[in-house]
């Protein structure tokens, strides 16, 4: 029997990046994609993760399962919280894009760099990272850092300077760290190409990489 993945975004930007993904790591499962971008905006606006939000995250993820869908992946990092509140209440499995990102961070090395374009993702990120940690019986030392400008950058359509910013911020960080966590899967797109000395982790592909397995 086809199984059928719900991706639920905070940006259009992302669909096209989880459905190249998902041919490559998915190939004989369907997706469908829910896209409300006022998530992140309202997030944004608000400087945290606001109830009201966290209820309308809930309610996509029960839409989703509504829909047929056998598993949820949630590719925003920001509203983290939010997807974990709602896993008990669903009756399929839900996973947070950076949650195998988290794993695989913490069994790479002690020093955990966590760099985000958004303070309202660095907290998330860096908190899921800290209980992963903490759940594996490892201690770790975690150094997070804002790369100020890049998020604003992509968002008006310039990429390249949105690379630019990140790529500048990994290099200098990578110096201090075993390992870097890009808090945004709409970071990854950097991930390939910068040089910081260190593993570089994205969540998008180690997501994949997870959902192939529990699929």
């Amino acid at each position: 029997m086809t199984k059928t993945l719900g991706l639920i975004h905070t940006s259009a930007t992302l669909v096209e990046v989880f459905a190249r993904l998902c041919g490559e790591h998915l190939p004989g499962v369907e997706t469908f994609n829910i896209v409300d971008d006022s998530l992140i905006k309202n997030t944004i606006a608000a400087g945290r993760l606001t109830p009201s939000t966290a209820r309308r995250v809930s309610g996509h993820i029960a839409s989703a399962e509504a829909a047929g869908a056998d598993h949820i992946l949630v590719t925003c990092s920001s509203i983290g919280a939010a997807v974990e509140a709602a896993e008990p209440l669903t009756g399929v499995p839900v996973t947070r894009v950076d949650r195998p990102m988290a794993d695989r961070a913490v069994a790479l090395g002690p020093r955990i760099g966590v760099l985000a374009t958004l303070s309202t993702t660095l907290e998330p990120t860096a908190d899921l990272v800290r209980r992963r940690a903490q759940a594996a019986g490892r201690e770790i030392g975690l150094t997070a850092r804002v790369c100020e400008g890049a998020f604003e950058a992509l968002m008006g359509g310039d990429a390249a300077t949105h690379d630019t910013r990140v790529a500048g911020a990994l290099a200098e960080l990578g110096g201090e760290v075993d390992v870097i966590v890009l808090a945004q899967a709409s970071m990854a797109r950097v991930a390939g190409t910068a040089e910081a000395g260190v593993p570089i982790l994205a969540s998008p592909p180690l997501a994949m990489e997870y959902l192939a397995c529990a699929i």
